[in-house]
């Protein structure tokens, strides 16, 4: 058996097990919700467990890895400065629904008063 084929049963195991955690799930409807929850996570753990033996599986963990290693480097704004871009924002909105007001009353005289004639009682 090849790599990639054991690779790709090993995903498919992993899938296999997860769709049987959510299928106990539902199907101990009846159940307490713990024990529910509790088949639910054995699922997903075991998925996670298969995967964690294949080649995509350790490809995505340093991803994942990567990916927070990444995440802990970006310079997060203040409190202050996300009320203030956010005040910006807000300020920004009203200015152009004002504007957008004006433009369409402005043009809705010129329309229906000036050239079609149509005034407004």
């Amino acid at each position: 058996m090849t790599g990639q084929m054991a690779d790709k049963i090993k995903v498919s195991i992993a899938v296999l097990c997860v769709i049987g955690g959510v299928a106990a799930y539902y199907l101990l409807s009846s159940s307490a919700t713990v024990l529910r929850l509790v088949a639910l996570m054995a699922g997903i753990v075991a998925g996670g467990a298969v995967a964690w033996f294949s080649a995509p599986g350790q490809q995505f963990f340093a991803f994942a890895r990567e990916s927070v290693t990444e995440t802990k480097k970006v310079v997060w704004p203040s409190r202050k400065e996300s009320l203030q871009t956010t005040g910006v924002v807000f300020a920004f909105v009203v200015v152009m629904a004002v504007f957008l007001w004006v433009t369409d009353k402005t043009l809705e005289v010129v329309l229906y008063d000036l050239i079609l004639g149509w005034k407004k009682s």
